[in-house]
């Protein structure tokens, strides 16, 4: 049976940490502090579940995103609601095959004990369709909410194969921005980053500059994305960006080698590379904790 732990618990247990990152400032704050302590609610990231893949480099793949809905659902404090930031299901030609595995995930998915659950798509689930299919399963591409005094945009640079979010998106980016404060606390969802981070491994927006544009006159904003399968932080002025680890294999550092080949599997130390995140919004002052998981709790 999995034991109920809590979230610096375990991270502790993993070796982990819990590091805070203030945002607009990309400084570090050590976990337990003041402002670690100041968080109103959290919500967990999850990202390039890539159901359906099979084959190296990981063994595991067909139960990956199992253990991941086990972990989350793990967490004795469960967090205010889920977020998957595309690739929910591995590529394929086939429109069929498409929508089987976008069901299967559905239904693994349903697992999950907090059922506020919202997705985007990632160029595996959308490039080859413009996102057709994803939409019958869940829902718009592209989204914004509020939630506890915090505005939340989900952008699609996906769904145009070209790696854009086009004009008509960056309209609507522009009018609900427009709604807003300059210091509204916005944190904003995408598949790929919205910079040039490794533009010849695809790891870049074409029209990303323009939508860190359209954001950089506000003053507390936070991106988190996925598509690098690894964690990474960056900074465009004060907007800080943070890439999330995927659920099925890692890839190297942006640009270390020629090719985005797959990491290998540690047989010695299985899912290594592989995880998800918590992320603590605290309403008073502007610090975003995250925290990173494995994809494995400890079992009693």
């Amino acid at each position: 049976m999995t034991s109920k732990i809590d979230r610096r618990q375990f991270a502790r247990l993993a070796g982990l940490g819990g590091v805070v990152f203030a945002s607009g400032l990309g400084t570090p704050l050590a976990a337990g502090s003041a402002s670690a302590a100041e968080k109103d609610f959290y919500f967990v990231q999850l990202s390039d579940t890539h159901w359906g893949f099979k084959g190296p480099p990981n063994p595991e793949a067909a139960n990956t995103l199992k253990l991941a809905v086990e972990s989350v659902n793990s967490l004795g404090s469960q967090p205010d609601f889920i977020i998957f930031t595309g690739d929910l299901t591995h590529t394929t030609d086939d429109d069929q095959e498409r929508r089987k595995r976008m069901a299967e995930f559905k239904e693994i998915i349903k697992a999950l004990k907090v059922k506020t659950v919202k997705f985007l798509p990632g160029e595996h689930d959308a490039s080859l369709d413009e996102g057709k299919a994803f939409k019958e399963f869940f829902g718009k591409t592209n989204w914004a909410m509020d939630h506890k005094g915090v505005h939340f945009i989900a952008l699609d640079n996906v769904s145009d194969p070209r790696a854009q979010l086009g004009e008509e998106q960056l309209k609507w980016l522009a009018a609900d921005l427009k709604k807003l404060k300059k210091d509204q606390k916005i944190v904003v969802f995408t598949h790929r980053p919205l910079f040039d981070l490794a533009p010849q491994w695809d790891w870049a927006t074409r029209d990303g500059a323009a939508a860190v544009d359209l954001l950089m006159p506000y003053t507390n904003v936070t991106v988190f994305y996925g598509h690098i399968h690894q964690e990474n932080h960056h900074a465009t002025g004060h907007i800080n960006h943070h890439a999330a680890k995927s659920l099925i294999f890692p890839l190297p550092a942006p640009g270390s080698q020629d090719k985005r080949t797959p990491l290998p599997w540690n047989a010695d130390v299985p899912f290594s590379g592989l995880g998800w995140r918590d992320v603590e919004v605290a309403l008073k002052g502007n610090d975003v904790g995250i925290h990173e998981m494995p994809v494995m709790v400890a079992k009693t």
